[in-house]
């Protein structure tokens, strides 16, 4: 049996009927409507939470754990890729004992690169290696063909990409074709198949900015797991808002009532805008509160970053010396 088959038929018991545009609708629209103002005041809360000094190098080392170490711009060279394939495996060369960040996050062009410069180092995150993971589907618009969108799916995958990151058609979803979207994430799950019928991991990303209300966010985050996606995705860094503590919130309460319903587990990964090791605590903090602290490993959440890390390297050497370093004393990729 396919993922696209499966993932019908996962829908097919929790909707009641086939994941057709009107049984969606009829879902979709039946979900509770969020409160606004009880989930912006709810995430306002978790966010004054502190943490302990005994464990700020806990969260710290934590964070890094979970970094998705980035570069999506259209100048990426192979160069540019290895020296961040090298910041990923050493991020701080006067500390060794400085954790490695759980993936590199490249377009698909630049996959071979990444898994080149990883070597021995590729591989499960939740093992201490590094993934790879690859933007597709016409990252970031998705404007384009199903045919182009699974080319370049499959095309990344083939090249070795542990994840891949999809765009949901934002278009379909906000003129209601709710099917349309569910059929394309169940195929784009089935082109992440590989040779030896393994799956690359899903990320399906939702562009919460564009979607202009937290009720469409919930919808959107309800139909990325009912048509398989091992991940909901925040957004792809391109679009302002991106990640916000409120509709993180959101997404990990989703995850949270899925489990609960199937006792399946899914992962979340906020991404754009976290730049600083106080915010990234915030989140580690509503995820513990939301979903648990079993959510706080690689294959159930990770942050979508480019600058974050530094601020956490910086925040590691105080730690250890007492006094804050200038930005010179991390590198700058």
């Amino acid at each position: 049996m396919t993922t696209k088959e499966l993932s019908r038929r996962t829908a097919v018991d929790v909707l009641g009927a086939e994941p057709d545009d009107a049984t969606l609708r009829r879902f979709l629209h039946g979900l509770p409507g969020v409160d606004a103002v009880g989930l912006e005041q709810r995430a306002a809360g978790l966010g004054t939470r502190s943490i302990k000094t005994t464990s700020k190098a806990w969260a710290l080392d934590t964070i890094i754990k979970l970094i998705d170490l980035t570069t999506l711009e259209g100048a990426d060279t192979p160069g540019k890729v290895r020296s961040l394939v090298a910041k990923a495996k050493t991020p701080d060369a006067a500390d060794p004992s400085t954790p490695r960040v759980a993936a590199v996050c490249v377009y698909g062009d630049m996959v071979g690169d990444a898994v080149s410069a990883l070597g021995g180092l590729h591989g499960d995150p939740d093992d201490g290696l590094i993934s790879v993971a690859a933007v597709a589907t016409a990252f970031p618009s998705g404007r384009s063909s199903l045919a182009i969108k699974l080319a370049d799916t499959a095309e990344a995958v083939a090249a070795g990409a542990d994840e891949i990151d999809m765009v949901i058609d934002r278009g379909a979803f906000l003129s209601g074709r709710y099917g349309l979207v569910f059929d394309q994430i169940a195929q784009v799950k089935e082109a992440c198949r590989r040779e030896d019928g393994s799956y690359a991991s899903l990320k399906v990303i939702l562009e919460t900015g564009e979607l202009n209300t937290y009720d469409n966010i919930k919808r959107a985050s309800w139909l990325g797991i009912l048509a398989g996606g091992d991940f909901i995705k925040t957004s792809t860094g391109k679009v302002q808002p991106a990640a916000t503590l409120p509709t993180t919130l959101l997404m990990l309460e989703t995850v949270r009532d899925w489990y609960r319903g199937t006792g399946e587990k899914i992962g979340v990964k906020p991404a754009g805008g976290i730049r600083s090791s106080k915010d990234a605590v915030k989140y580690l903090v509503t995820v513990a509160e939301t979903v648990g602290e079993e959510w706080l490993q690689p294959h159930l959440f990770r942050f979508g970053a480019s600058s974050l890390l530094n601020d956490v390297l910086l925040q590691r050497q105080k730690l250890t010396s007492g006094h804050y370093s200038g930005p010179d004393y991390v590198t700058i990729d």
